[in-house]
This record gives structure tokens, C-alpha cells and sequence, in this order.
């Protein structure tokens, strides 16, 4: 059973976050928990007491009820297990405690912005839990213009290290990848302004994550492309092939380091027309151990 965090507002945006989850294809039972932060601006202010604050308070329990109520009837027949956690305080915040408490694999959360100004301040309560989360998060974006007539379509930034791999074995343990249009993307660059010299990947390791890939995927291609910045590169991809997850693996960290997120993880949060999956703080399990289990779930 895979262990999710969805947290909500109860706006549309919100109910987008919901809409995406239930239609990623899954054969394993997910026990998802729903988050609902009551908050109210300026309740730190003295003149906020009496009947006022408690009216406030009860109109955001009661909003948090019902967005639950309709997180319910989105997964209504899904091989889910539902429960509801209402905290007070403030969002961001509030909902890495809960995250901390509650330990999901992933963390999904709704970001508004599908503007290229828009995405680039994306919501302050997506940036400060797609920074802080201890674990994996899922920040759905929106894009009411994108064609439905297609399978989901994801793509893996794909490097030849730790962080990529483990982004490669986090989507595919979730069971999600034999039904998808699956690519793996890796970027070559030259040394730029900005850079450091390094050396390029190769196709060798773009033919072998296929290879893994192909276990538990029965749609999946490797795609070397040039650009002088990696983020650049795979935001252009995803654009032009019109893809509607991007999924990324992010170096573990200490407390401290998940303030500084990795440039090329912010950049891509940031620009990325589609949603953005963050594989953060997992080992390397190697994907030879789920493949048995959802190629079965796939046939």
C-alpha cells in the first residue's frame, strides 16, 4: 500500500491537484491522507477574538469539509483508503508538520500559475512545501489548454547519478508507468556562464534506464537532446512534446540544504509548463524488486 499526502485549500486549484492524482493509473491500494489547514490572516492580531474568530473558524471547518467531501466523490470506486486531518495554523508550515507525522512516500500539493510570470511565483505555500517537504512531492499545475485525446505523458530527467536513478525507481515502484507514455530525457550541454565543466552523458545510460524501464513499462523511450542549460533543455522538451509530467530526482539533504533547493529542481519548478514530481531523500533499491509486481498489474 503506497502512502500519500494530499493537501487542499479547498479551491479549484486544489480539486485540480485531487482530479490528477485519481487519474494516474494504479493497481495497489493507496491509503491517501487529506489535509485541511484552517487559517485565518491576521489571527495573530489582538482585536481578532470573541465571536468574530470563532465565526471565521467555523466557516473554514466547514470549507474544509466540504472540499473533502468532493476529494471523496473524485475517488469514489478508486482502490483507496480516505482520511481527513483539519489542523489550525499556517498552511505551509502546518502542512510539513503534518507530513512529518504522517510520513508519506509522496506529497501532493496544487500550484497555481500557467502563466511563464505566473509559474515563475508560483504560490508561496507550493514553494515553501515543495522546499521544506522531508519527502517526494507532486506539485500539479493546472493547464485547462492541454489536449485530453492522449495517454499521460511523463518524462524522467535522466542523469547518470544517484538522484536521476532514484527518480527513475520512485515512479516506477508507484505502479503508474505501464500506462503512461513514458520518456527518459537527458540533457547535454555546453560550458556556459554559469556552469562548470562536466562532462556530458552519455546514450549508454539513456539505453540502459529504457532498459530498466521496459520491466515495468510497456511504452517507453530514451531521448538525448543539446542545450547550453539542463533546465532550459528539458523545459523546451516538455513544452514541444507536450508533456504533462515532469519527473525529477533531487541530491538527499540535510535540513539546512533543503532551503537551497538544487538550481536545475527550482528551475524546473518554476518553469515547467506541466507538474512537477520531486524524488527527494530515498535510497537506490534497484528495479528489478517491484518489476515481477507490475508487470503483473499491467498484463
Amino acid at each position: 500500500m503506497k502512502k500519500i499526502m494530499l493537501a487542499t485549500d479547498g479551491s479549484s486549484v486544489a480539486e485540480d491537484a485531487a482530479k490528477f492524482l485519481a487519474h494516474l493509473p494504479h493497481d495497489e491500494k493507496i491509503e491517501l491522507t487529506i489535509v485541511s489547514v484552517l487559517y485565518v490572516p491576521g489571527t495573530q492580531k489582538t482585536y481578532l477574538v470573541g465571536d468574530w474568530f470563532e465565526t471565521c473558524m467555523a466557516q473554514e471547518r466547514k470549507r474544509a469539509d466540504e472540499a473533502f467531501a468532493r476529494i471523496q466523490s473524485i475517488f469514489a470506486g478508486a482502490n483507496v483508503s480516505l482520511n481527513h486531518i483539519v489542523r489550525e495554523g499556517n498552511p505551509g508550515e502546518t502542512i510539513i508538520l503534518v507530513s512529518q507525522e504522517v510520513q508519506p512516500e509522496l506529497l501532493v500539493i496544487g500550484a497555481t500559475g500557467q502563466s511563464a510570470i505566473a509559474r515563475v511565483l508560483l504560490g508561496s505555500t507550493s514553494d515553501y512545501v515543495a522546499t521544506h517537504a522531508p519527502c517526494s512531492v507532486l506539485v500539479v499545475r493546472p493547464n485547462p489548454d492541454r489536449a485530453k485525446t492522449h495517454r499521460l505523458r511523463v518524462a524522467i530527467g535522466y542523469e547518470d547519478n544517484g538522484p536521476a536513478q532514484a527518480a527513475l525507481e520512485e515512479f516506477s515502484e508507484f505502479g503508474w508507468a505501464g500506462q503512461t507514455d513514458l520518456r527518459v530525457v537527458s540533457v547535454t550541454y555546453q560550458l556556459g556562464f554559469y556552469d562548470v565543466p562536466r562532462e556530458g552523458p552519455s546514450t549508454k545510460f539513456v539505453d540502459a534506464a529504457v532498459d530498466q524501464l521496459r520491466k515495468v513499462a510497456t511504452d517507453v523511450k530514451g531521448e538525448l537532446i543539446h542545450s547550453d542549460h539542463i533546465g532550459e533543455g528539458l523545459i523546451r522538451y516538455i513544452t514541444s512534446e507536450d508533456i504533462d509530467l515532469i519527473v525529477v530526482g533531487e541530491t538527499p539533504r540535510t535540513r539546512l540544504g533543503r532551503i537551497l533547493m538544487g538550481s536545475m529542481t527550482r528551475f524546473v519548478l518554476r518553469h515547467a509548463p506541466c507538474s512537477v514530481w520531486i524524488t527527494r531523500n530515498r535510497m537506490i533499491h534497484g528495479i528489478d524488486k517491484h518489476a515481477s509486481h507490475v508487470e503483473t498489474a499491467t498484463q
